[in-house]
């Protein structure tokens, strides 16, 4: 053993602790996986809904104060950038309730956390189904309005 400057032994140096690099690449600084991607996208979609349920009460109050008023901001929304604002809609509604069903499915069947990475993968491609469904239509209304032939 080394000594030290009065002549004690002095204790041997720590061992450096060995960090081992994870086994993968997961793609963010969290190495999150299907289960942190299913949170954040669900309190954004949260978020997002929330906001327009806030900002849908508001317009339909208006009504009351005065009918000319509300018939205008009705035609504020049938602009070309409100149809895309309802697609966005549309599309974080769809992955919120999809989701919603996950994450029940999750908490309240025995083995839902067992499962929870399938579940995500189905909730995705029902997702996709989902919007394919709708956005080619509410695309299409949107390029007509946008040319002032109105709603298909």
């Amino acid at each position: 053993m080394p000594e030290n400057s009065a002549g004690t032994l002095a204790p041997p140096p720590a061992a450096k602790p060995k960090i081992k690099p994870p086994r993968r690449f997961a793609g963010t600084l969290y190495r999150g996986r299907e289960g942190m991607w299913s949170w954040v996208l669900h309190r954004i979609t949260g978020i997002a809904i929330y906001f327009f349920l806030l900002v849908h009460i508001l317009d339909t109050s208006i009504v009351r104060i005065s009918p000319q008023a509300y018939n205008g901001v009705i035609n504020e929304y049938k602009t070309p950038l409100m149809g895309l604002g309802e697609l966005a809609l549309v599309i974080a509604i769809g992955f919120h309730a999809l989701n919603g069903l996950r994450i029940i499915l999750i908490d309240f069947w025995s083995v839902g956390a067992r499962h929870q990475r399938l579940m995500f993968v189905i909730v995705i491609l029902l997702w996709i189904v989902l919007v394919a469904g709708f956005a080619p239509r509410q695309i299409m209304n949107i390029i007509l309005e946008a040319q002032g032939h109105g709603s298909a």
